[in-house]
């Protein structure tokens, strides 16, 4: 049977029709933008649009479709909370989805897409031994995880399972959108980290080149900023390990590409550890930016 799903960004929507689980190729796949700026009402036509795009290209029909999206729809009121898209927040955006679409509509985390796409696709699944316990971890302009336990996605009773963006880690990072100080996310997203080189250096540097200068070794506030990255890194994923204690840990988003963190990053990982050693394997992603769809398709 066909799957259909949606990775539903603030910037883009994207929508894919896979084979099936069992043989998950693409049979067709389309981006429209979000517009997100345009309000709550706005995201759902444009969510219909893509729908119908996906119809009339491919001829098939939906009976049910899986969306991955920014925040958590609560279990306990039925509303969206925790979302950097702020629109979507207080609003039961599964059932006004249903109304519109009027198909059954399960709801995700995009990292929670993103983890069970890797776990049962992607990297986590090329792995000679079946790992038990999958953290899917987004490093990118925000910074969040997925648990995937037994090939199932946790959720938790509040919905906040794999949250670890916004544990405490360093006051450092100043005040996060969520209202606290220096969570996770304000010490080791993208945007925290180009904004702690431009306070060292006084210049504005995308993460991509602070990481290449840091490499070529020419730029000492790079260096310093890489090296903070991955001091934080291993204080932040200690907690994590030491918590759940995963198989494997699989690393997407743009900070996620650093080849440090699977080798600096891991060592400073064990520092913090309850173990002598580090077991825990630390991969990229294989999926790349379809792992948001695939995951969705998988609900």
């Amino acid at each position: 049977m066909h799957i259909w799903g949606i990775d539903l960004g603030g910037t883009k929507m994207e929508g894919a029709i896979l084979q099936s689980k069992a043989n998950p190729v693409v049979l067709h796949r389309t981006r429209i933008p979000t517009e997100a700026h345009n309000g709550y009402e706005h995201i759902i036509g444009q969510v219909k649009k893509l729908v119908d795009m996906l119809i009339k290209e491919s001829g098939l029909k939906p009976t049910a479709i899986g969306i991955g999206h920014p925040g958590t729809l609560d279990p306990n009121t039925g509303f969206i909370k925790n979302a950097n898209t702020t629109a979507l927040i207080g609003k039961p955006f599964n059932k006004d989805l249903e109304a519109v679409l009027g198909i059954p509509v399960r709801l995700a985390n995009d990292a929670n897409c993103f983890a069970v796409a890797e776990a049962l696709m992607g990297s986590a699944a090329e792995l000679e031994k079946k790992p038990e316990v999958v953290f899917g971890v987004i490093m990118g302009t925000g910074v969040g995880g997925g648990w995937v336990v037994h090939d199932k996605v946790i959720n938790g009773k509040q919905g906040i399972a794999g949250e670890w963006g916004h544990n405490f880690l360093d006051e450092s990072g100043g005040k996060c959108y969520c209202g606290r100080v220096g969570c996770v996310e304000t010490v080791i997203s993208g945007p925290a980290l180009e904004r702690y080189y431009a306070g060292v250096s006084g210049n504005k540097l995308k993460l991509r080149e602070i990481a290449d200068r840091a490499i070529s070794g020419e730029d000492k506030a790079a260096i310093q900023t890489m090296d903070r990255m991955v001091h934080f890194f291993g204080k932040a994923m200690a907690v994590v390990i030491n918590m759940v204690d995963p198989d494997v840990v699989v690393i997407g988003g743009g900070v996620g590409n650093i080849d440090r963190l699977y080798t600096d990053g891991v060592e400073e990982v064990k520092k913090y550890l309850f173990n002598t050693r580090i077991d825990t394997v630390f991969m990229k992603p294989k999926l790349g930016d379809s792992a948001g769809v695939f995951g969705a398709a998988l609900l």
